[in-house]
């Protein structure tokens, strides 16, 4: 694909479940992201060199369309396992004098390293060349709490530029002294406040020209960093208010502790909330719902889960342990299995879904089909109807405000194949039964359909 259309996005004033581009078209985001596709990270044994070019090219390949670029604010340490990783390059230039605690030279707050910048431009602008949007990270809870949650097998703040060890500008981001560093993401250090406004400030000035971006605060911060977010929030609306283009801004949940009522009370454009893969809520309009399986529920998902999403109204993203490169926990993760192989294919088979659709018109209508998974327009012109049955078999749909001839189109998730059925009618219920096993999706539109054959089947890369 070429680069994204021109003009960042906006919500949809007609469909505000989704972004639309400049010139009003629907974007339905889809895809996955992985840890190292920002900075370097390398852990205790030997890890893969992370190839930015190939992944993108998977990326296409998968027919994904968005991801979230990862920061990492801490030089050393992650707490979820206890031997050394390390991070870089890093916003700030590491010019002493003196030792930070990880043995090199200590940072200088007030100089911002313009590889760290450079990288981050260059990365932003070859995903849209592939026509993909990226959510630019900012900041990342997991840099600054310790313990988190259930984890404490090491502490990332021990290697924090705003640790006061790690600085030579006197910069205490941990003033109660225990040695977390929580207070950085709760407005309570007037200074640390104002370095991360410069930090933003300059990300902002280094990709305000392009049109694929998208922002995020803060990965996960707890649920103390509430006013720090919406500080945040609004500090990128109004200083991209003075500049040329203005992108969206997200809040994803807080973890530990958050709620997803302040996701939905906050000024962001967009929000990824903590929720069901099971059985996923309905996507109101209030808010654009980017379903994060990341803080769904971590490491998870499969195929059911994303067309479940995508027909509720939600754009489905996945965290991918990719080619194991960030070695979770230990690595050992294999990019070939199939249930994540299946779930990446169903994420492009749902764009492809959501290009062909009138998007800007459809609606999580549950109630119109047996299975409850069902984006709908039910007009008398122009009618479309996406149906997910999880378990196959047979299916109703309440047809009654559509007139006329109906096509129908069966796909089958696990293959890639899609066939025509039988024609229909509206102005009822019908029933509907999958021509085979497993589960299935059901696209019935008025208007000519023809047969498809095979949508696409994503070449799985191996390692």
């Amino acid at each position: 694909p070429g680069a994204v259309a021109s003009g960042p996005l906006r919500v949809s004033q007609t469909n505000p479940r989704y972004f639309a581009d400049a010139s009003g078209n629907i974007v339905y985001l889809t895809g996955s992201h992985t840890w190292l596709n920002l900075q370097d990270g390398v852990p205790p044994s030997p890890a893969p060199t992370f190839d930015y070019d190939l992944w993108l090219d998977f990326l296409v390949s998968q027919h994904h369309n968005f991801f979230r670029l990862w920061t990492w604010e801490q030089a050393k340490y992650v707490v979820e396992w206890p031997q050394p990783y390390y991070f870089g390059p890093h916003p700030y230039e590491r010019t002493g004098p003196g030792l930070a605690l990880d043995r090199k030279p200590k940072f200088d707050l007030t100089r911002h390293d313009q590889a760290y910048f450079d990288r981050l431009r260059q990365r932003v602008v070859a995903a849209n060349e592939r026509g993909i949007y990226v959510s630019i990270m900012l900041f990342n809870g997991w840099s600054i709490e310790y313990p988190k949650g259930q984890y404490s097998a090491a502490n990332p703040w021990t290697g924090h530029p705003y640790n006061a060890s790690n600085n030579v500008n006197g910069i205490n981001g941990d003033p109660n002294g225990d040695n977390s560093g929580v207070e950085t993401h709760q407005l309570l250090v007037p200074a640390v406040t104002a370095l991360q406004e410069a930090y933003v400030r300059k990300v902002v000035d280094t990709v305000n020209d392009l049109d694929n971006v998208l922002y995020e605060i803060s990965n996960e911060s707890n649920a103390s960093a509430k006013a720090w977010q919406y500080h945040m929030i609004d500090y990128i609306h109004s200083y991209e208010s003075t500049k040329p283009k203005q992108h969206p801004v997200g809040m994803t949940f807080q973890w530990p502790g958050g709620s997803n009522a302040e996701l939905y009370a906050s000024n962001a454009d967009w929000i990824s909330p903590n929720g069901d893969t099971v059985d996923p809520p309905v996507a109101d309009g209030r808010k654009v719902v980017v379903a994060d399986t990341d803080h769904l529920c971590g490491i998870c998902g499969d195929r059911h889960w994303v067309w479940k999403s995508f027909t509720r109204g939600e754009n489905p993203l996945f965290m991918d342990q990719y080619d194991d490169s960030y070695r979770l926990e230990g690595g050992g993760y294999d990019m070939n299995n199939a249930n994540d192989v299946s779930l990446r294919q169903s994420l492009g088979y749902t764009l492809l879904y959501a290009n062909r659709m009138n998007l800007a018109a459809m609606t999580p209508r549950g109630d119109l089909c047996s299975t409850g998974y069902c984006l709908a327009n039910p007009a008398a012109s122009g009618a479309e109807y996406l149906v997910y049955l999880p378990a196959g078999g047979t299916v109703s749909v309440d047809l009654s405000a559509a007139t006329g001839t109906l096509q129908v189109e069966w796909f089958n998730p696990e293959t890639g194949v899609a066939t025509n059925g039988a024609d229909t009618t509206g102005g009822a219920s019908r029933g509907f039964t999958a021509p085979f096993g497993g589960d299935a999706v059901l696209y019935i539109r008025a208007g000519a359909a023809p047969a498809i054959g095979r949508l696409f089947l994503p070449a799985v890369r191996r390692g």
